[in-house]
Parts: C-alpha cells; structure tokens; sequence
C-alpha cells in the first residue's frame, strides 16, 4: 500500500507565494518518480510539474516560469514553489507518486490539497 499525503494549501492573496508539500509512504521502494496536478472548479485536472527520483523535471508549458518543482530523495517528498499566484491558480492541487517495479508504473494519488487565491 502507498499512501501519498499534501500540505501547505490554504489563502493567498494575488501575488502572493505558496509552497506545498507532499509525502510519500508505505510501499515506495520502487518510487520512480512524484507531481502535480490541479483541479480548477469546472475544469478537467490538468499536469502541472513532475520530477524523478533522479532529479529529472518536466512541467506543462503553460505553468513554466511561476512554478518550481524540487524533491528530498530521503524524505520521499515533493515540494511545489507557485510564485506570482494570481486567481486562475485556484484549484485543488493533487500529488501522485508513481512507483515502477519493473515495466509497469503504477500512480497513486493523495487527497488534494486547496489553494485558494483572493484579496
């Protein structure tokens, strides 16, 4: 069993910075890599970053530039750093870790954590 655990949501105010966290647990000996992805009201939950447990990243092109992706091997956590947040960022924002114990990879996803934009 995986269990992948989000932190760090809340109220921003336009502008503003957030980081949110993620944890991974349980099974996780073959993590190959963890990310992010947001779900806005209305809206299909889109990727926003990735990284690999050897440090590879990937972020969709439309969150380049405000969003940073980093991670902590030893913790088997992930960090998403959102810069300039302004109220399209709003958005339930969920972490999955991605374990491959050979061919297949298999994605386990948390709760979500909210994150709220406004004045």
């Amino acid at each position: 069993q995986v269990h992948v655990v989000e932190s760090g949501g809340g109220l921003v105010q336009p502008g503003g910075s957030l980081r949110l966290s993620c944890a991974a647990s349980g099974s996780i000996v073959s993590l190959h890599a963890m990310g992010w992805y947001r779900q806005a009201p209305g809206m299909q939950r889109e990727l926003v970053a990735s990284i690999t447990t050897d440090g590879r990243t990937d972020y969709a092109d439309s969150m380049k530039g405000r969003f940073t992706v980093s991670g902590d091997n030893a913790k088997n956590s992930i960090y998403l750093d959102i810069n300039n947040l302004s109220p399209d960022d709003t958005a339930v924002y969920y972490c999955y870790a991605e374990i491959k114990p050979r061919v297949a990879s298999y994605r386990y996803w948390g709760q979500g954590t909210q994150v709220t934009v406004a004045s």
